[in-house]
């Protein structure tokens, strides 16, 4: 992209601030066996966690990084998905001043964090086929628009946006484009990853939380430029990742055989549901999806989740939303789960 200057996008307060050093910033190599640590007012007593946390999380780093053939400072790493957006936010966005564009409908998250950061929320609806309206988007910029956020695969409909939408935003947008990625291992479709060389102003967020099902142990994950990284360390709390999310991230990421077999076992499940959805007699549309939900539109959301809760089966409704009208979100379960699923659904009249 032309003329990019993330200077131009980072608030004034936050190229000016110091960030806060902490005793493990100023020594890194705390667990080398030999130190006395008297320098953080621990209690010395060990237990596995009476130390303080690598502030930045080098080991899980360095797994990711090699895993996504990325440079660790390419990385920041936060309480889960919500945590590195909200730095988002608090680097580039002035209150009050400052804007953001969302395509409803998409992850709620995004319009929460605008309102508690006091920046404007401009919502332009996907297309009736879930696409970025691009003209529109573009039209709706102003020099005070610092961030576009793309969920790709978009959380409730489940489908990528186009390559070609994609591209035009970032050739033409001077701030920066979030995507969101937390559904992307169960795409056929390639990460944007490749793409962060070519855009200074791409910045992808990713989870452990769904395809590695660590949703308990709160850990998000955010590739972008090393200049981008770094102004979001500059910012971060210092401490934000604790140790025991650390060490269960690490141990899961060295497991990629079990990770890849229960993405497989998720979207064989979906496959099966798909398939079964279309003789469901009050299912009026399913929609395609490379996610690990299915969004499915049907005669009375309402009366539909209130019989599936009668049942025991917890989906999610969600007919409040844009374009959503009387549509339901079935995550997929294991094999047992979704055949009650199943069975429910080819009972209820």
């Amino acid at each position: 992209m032309n003329n990019f200057d993330i200077n131009n996008l980072v608030r004034e307060n936050v190229k000016l601030m110091k960030p806060y050093s902490s005793a493990r910033d100023e020594f890194e190599d705390f667990d080398t066996a030999d130190m006395i640590f008297l320098d953080a007012n621990e209690n010395p007593f060990q237990n596995g966690v009476n130390r303080y946390p690598d502030p930045q999380q080098s080991n899980v780093k360095k797994v990711l990084a090699k895993q996504k053939e990325v440079q660790p400072n390419q990385i920041l790493l936060g309480n889960g998905s919500d945590e590195v957006l909200d730095l988002l936010f608090r680097a580039f966005c002035e209150p009050n001043t400052d804007n953001i564009i969302t395509l409803p409908p998409t992850y709620g998250m995004y319009g929460v964090l605008a309102n508690l950061n006091a920046v404007e929320n401009r919502e332009i609806l996907l297309s009736n086929d879930f696409q970025p309206q691009v003209e529109q988007i573009l039209n709706a910029v102003d020099k005070n628009t610092k961030i576009i956020f793309l969920c790709s695969p978009n959380n409730p409909t489940g489908n990528s946006f186009s390559e070609e939408s994609v591209i035009e935003l970032l050739e033409n947008f001077k701030g920066l484009i979030v995507i969101d990625e937390a559904y992307i291992d169960f795409s056929e479709k390639k990460s944007w990853m490749d793409k962060l060389d070519n855009f200074p102003n791409l910045v992808i967020t990713q989870t452990l939380s769904k395809a590695f099902g660590l949703a308990g142990i709160r850990l998000g994950i955010c590739y972008a430029s090393a200049a981008i990284i770094s102004v979001l360390n500059k910012i971060k709390p210092p401490y934000n990742v604790n140790e025991l999310t650390q060490l269960r991230a690490l141990e899961r990421l060295n497991d990629a055989e079990k990770i890849k077999s229960e993405i497989l076992s998720i979207i064989k499940q979906r496959e099966q549901l798909l398939k079964v959805l279309v003789d469901i007699k009050f299912v009026e549309k399913i929609y395609p999806t490379e996610a690990n939900f299915i969004l499915i539109k049907v005669d009375d959301a309402n009366k539909r989740y209130a019989e599936l809760i009668a049942k025991g089966i917890v989906i999610r409704n969600r007919t409040t939303q844009p374009l959503c009208e009387n549509t339901l979100r079935l995550t997929i379960g294991t094999g047992e789960e979704n055949k009650k699923l199943i069975q429910v659904l080819q009972e209820l009249n």
